[in-house]
């Protein structure tokens, strides 16, 4: 695999939303009362997580002007996010999600708006050019016109030789037909570098549960190089395509799920952009995303990821 070079180590583009947490833990949504505000959406998240480990990340989204957008400009320059992109439109509110903290997967309700409103004509060509990777969510392309634009991102990704990445986040409280999420992810797939699925993502999308190893092997099906599979605790599965393998998660006292994902993944292309092999990225990723289980709301701070490749060997 040829690492291109470019200015920006990613560009994300999708959802860029508030997140509201509850503030104690809880099964389901009926039983919270209490809830604080973060800023939110995987494309964002993995563009402050790359930025919280030095890298360069911009965000392509769409907000509304009030309150809520501007939080989350402010939450996104602050971590270190290139905001040129961040469309902020007096037409539209700003995307906000509900979510049940706890140690599995959480309860959630979106409350759609403005991030789904981004359109092809939104996406910076001259900004794809810059990147080093280009990368986008199952959440993203569950609505129109915002999946149009992924799709144009990514053609133009290819296009001009950057590599690509998708989180097939795929779930029917967003999606509810899942037979057009199967359709359309895998059409995507054919343009995607590196693609991260989880368990739980897998059983929902495919509607079915069979072995993990099953699951790596029909993304490579439908088109994906390298397939990540994240299994929570149990670990993770990934694939080059010539060699599968298992990587162990380490044990660590969870406080929230929320946004984990998100953080091993900016981990991983972080590691992969540094010229690291796929099974050293994936244990890199899995630091990064421990360091997250372990504090409620996004990956605290900023974080020296030198200290991290010597902590793995």
């Amino acid at each position: 695999m040829i690492i291109p070079n470019g200015d920006l180590d990613l560009l994300a583009v999708g959802e860029a939303l508030v997140d509201f947490i509850s503030e104690m833990p809880a099964k389901h949504l009926r039983e919270v009362e209490l809830f604080r505000r973060y800023q939110g959406g995987s494309a964002a998240n993995v563009a402050v997580n790359v930025a919280k480990l030095g890298g360069a990340a911009a965000v392509v989204a769409k907000v509304g002007i009030g309150a809520f957008g501007t939080f989350i400009k402010s939450e996104l320059r602050a971590s270190g996010v290139n905001t040129d992109y961040l469309l902020m439109d007096h037409r539209v509110h700003t995307t906000v999600v509900f979510v049940a903290r706890t140690t599995g997967t959480p309860d959630f309700e979106a409350l759609r708006a403005g991030d789904a409103q981004l359109g092809p004509g939104d996406i910076p060509a001259d900004a794809i050019r810059r990147s080093r990777i280009v990368y986008s969510t199952a959440f993203a392309l569950s609505r129109q016109p915002e999946r149009v634009a992924v799709q144009r991102a990514f053609a133009l990704a290819t296009e001009h030789g950057r590599l690509t990445s998708l989180d097939p986040n795929y779930s029917p409280i967003v999606w509810p037909q899942r037979n057009e999420a199967l359709n359309v992810i895998r059409g995507l797939l054919t343009r995607t570098t590196f693609v991260k699925p989880s368990l739980d993502d897998c059983r929902r999308l495919f509607n079915d549960d069979v072995e993990p190893g099953l699951y790596v092997d029909r993304f490579h099906d439908m088109g994906a190089s390298t397939v990540v599979l994240t299994m929570g605790a149990d670990g993770v599965i990934a694939s080059d395509g010539r060699r599968k393998f298992y990587v162990p998660a380490r044990p660590v006292k969870v406080r929230d799920v929320t946004g984990a994902g998100d953080s091993f993944w900016g981990g991983f292309l972080v590691a992969t952009l540094d010229g690291h092999d796929l099974e050293r990225s994936v244990r890199f990723a899995g630091e990064v995303a421990a360091r997250k289980l372990a504090a409620v709301g996004p990956l605290p701070g900023v974080i020296d990821r030198r200290e991290i490749y010597a902590s793995i060997g």
